[in-house]
């Protein structure tokens, strides 16, 4: 029996274990298995293979049942996914089902979620904007959250190296507190934003305006296609156009055959080893026949989401680690940020009826963060700052809808290009507040034997305050590069909708402080890394992904080199 034993550990033992394959986990994986490391990748969802299992990728909106639209058994069952707005008929078979899996909360949490390998890196917004050290000296400099123990100096080499690999397209600018990166050609911007961008820039000293950089290919890179602005990237990108899991980094460690992959795996928790003082592996609830399996590596990688992360890490008890492993801090589950959005402002503009656009873009413009950058723009009003996405279009036949005229001419103009639009929304920081915590239920468990997540998390005064200003700056400018019927709109929703979840287990220089070291290692735990959006010490105001990937690298050839070492 006790070789039947042996012969079991040996066949579950891997050098290294990565949990979550989504935009981290799958670049970890990819990183880990092109360094020579047996790798298992272990992902909570079901198996999504690049091309084959892209069902919607080709329809035509005339091809769905429901046009798009959701059923009332479908909104039960995403109730809520379905409060983005981003679930439709299309995709649905990429996100979570809220009803098989609930959480509990305490306040409105918006927990957006993927429930396939790749995760969300087949749904995300793709934007990618660097760091600076406006940024990462944010905390030390107004006392909110703790120190990064990491300045910008130490992630742009690593910034480098994805952006080659990933393929970011985008316009340099030469600002200091949004770092250019190793580009692609941009995409275009349209007449009507051209305009936009010369006036706002002529009227306004700090201001600017440039095309998303974005990572979908403007050319053919690394054997991936051009993006042939279909628009109908959520779908999953049959070209392999834009960065996902499922297109380019898993394909790649798999080809090294060092990867194995294992989809429907329901991360229990981490196993500690007492003597040692390091993890020896993790456990697992199989998705479909509840079965508790462990697996064993040398390093682990906790990519499963910034409230994955948190709550494998919380279930994770020990003699040493009684309240979760690395836990000696108190910080693990809190510091809850996101990206506050859902208001900005649009309008009309007279002119360029002549002149339109081809193809669907799938990207917008950008204008970086203006406020308190510098002495000449700070603001007493709020801390941190904000910047805005968006961009302009022509109207559709829809404008019609509820117009009360009718006949041949009616619908002679409907089929005609309509009025010019532009619009802009904001993406706010939202400070790292130690109330703003997820914690587990342990009397309430799941089908799998999990407890429930119980998230209790809120907007609060700065963010607030900023909010009135992201409105009123960007009426202005859109009155100022003279557009008309300007409006502005505040649909504010609950933290999570921005889909940018980070904190959780955080970064810093102190384990009484802090969860994770400067190399993202857990401390008094290291051999298990964190570099999915839990490692956040703060939310800045960018898109946080291309940073995340920017630390997974950093922190999987520091793995490496503690292995060669033989300190892990």
């Amino acid at each position: 029996m006790s070789n039947l034993n042996i012969k079991a550990v040996a066949e579950h033992t891997y050098d290294a274990i990565v949990v979550g394959s989504g935009i981290s986990g799958g670049f970890a994986a990819k990183e880990l298995c092109e360094k020579g490391l047996k790798t298992l990748v272990l992902e909570r969802g079901h198996l999504v293979t690049h091309l084959e299992d892209y069902v919607s990728m080709n329809k035509d909106p005339w091809e769905f049942e429901n046009f798009n639209r959701l059923t009332y058994k479908d909104r039960e069952d995403f109730f809520v996914q379905a409060r983005s707005g981003f679930v439709g008929e299309e995709n649905k078979h990429f996100y979570h089902n809220d009803k098989a899996d609930p959480y509990e909360e305490k306040q409105g949490f918006d927990w957006i979620r993927a429930d396939v390998v790749g995760g969300r890196s087949l749904l995300w917004g793709r934007q990618c904007y660097r760091w600076s050290d406006l940024d990462f000296e944010a905390n030390a400099k107004d006392g909110h959250g703790v120190d990064w123990p990491i300045r910008y100096k130490d992630l742009a080499p690593w910034y480098d190296y994805v952006e080659g690999y990933v393929g970011v397209s985008g316009e340099k600018m030469g600002l200091t507190h949004v770092p250019d990166g190793n580009f692609l050609p941009p995409m275009d911007m349209n007449c009507l934003e051209k305009h936009i961008k010369k006036e706002i820039e002529s009227k306004f000293r700090f201001r600017h305006m440039t095309i998303g950089r974005v990572a979908n290919l403007t050319k053919e890179h690394n054997g991936r296609g051009a993006c042939q602005s279909r628009n109908r990237c959520s779908r999953g990108c049959p070209y392999g156009a834009y960065y996902s899991s499922n297109a380019v980094a898993l394909p790649d460690a798999a080809k090294t055959g060092n990867m194995t992959l294992r989809p429907n795996s329901m991360v229990h928790s981490v196993i500690y080893d007492e003597q040692s003082g390091k993890a020896r592996g993790v456990r697992i609830v199989d998705r479909e026949s509840k079965e508790m399996i462990e697996y064993y590596a040398r390093i682990i990688f906790l990519n499963a989401s910034a409230p994955g992360t948190a709550a494998i890490m919380l279930n994770s008890t020990s003699d040493r680690f009684p309240n979760g492993i690395g836990n000696d801090s108190g910080e693990l589950g809190h510091n809850i940020m996101d990206h506050h959005y859902r208001l900005g402002a649009s309008g009309t503009f007279d002119g360029f009826e002549e002149v339109y656009y081809q193809g669907r873009r799938p990207n917008g413009i950008y204008i970086p963060r203006f406020r308190n950058i510098n002495e000449q723009t700070k603001t007493a009003a709020f801390l941190r700052g904000y910047g805005y996405q968006g961009g302009a279009s022509r109207t559709n036949w829809a404008r019609g809808a509820n117009d009360k005229a009718f006949g041949a001419n009616f619908k002679d103009n409907l089929v005609q290009a309509g009025p010019w639009s532009f619009s802009i929304t904001g993406f706010g920081e939202v400070l790292p507040y130690h109330d703003n915590h997820m914690y587990l239920d342990q009397n309430q468990k799941d089908q799998w034997g999990l407890p429930k997540m119980v998230f209790d998390a809120r907007y609060r005064e700065n963010e607030m305050a900023m909010r009135e200003y992201i409105k009123s700056d960007a009426a202005e400018m859109l009155e100022a590069a003279g557009l008309k019927n300007v409006h502005t709109w505040d649909n504010i929703g609950s933290i999570g909708i921005g889909v940018h979840e980070m904190g959780m287990a955080r970064m810093g220089k102190n384990p009484k402080s802090s969860v994770l070291n400067k190399n993202n290692q857990v401390h008094n735990v290291p051999n298990v890394y964190v570099t999915d959006g839990a490692c956040m010490t703060s939310s800045g105001s960018q898109n946080p992904s291309i940073t995340y990937l920017a630390l997974t690298a950093r922190a999987v050839d520091h793995a490496i080199k503690e292995l060669n070492r033989t300190n892990l």
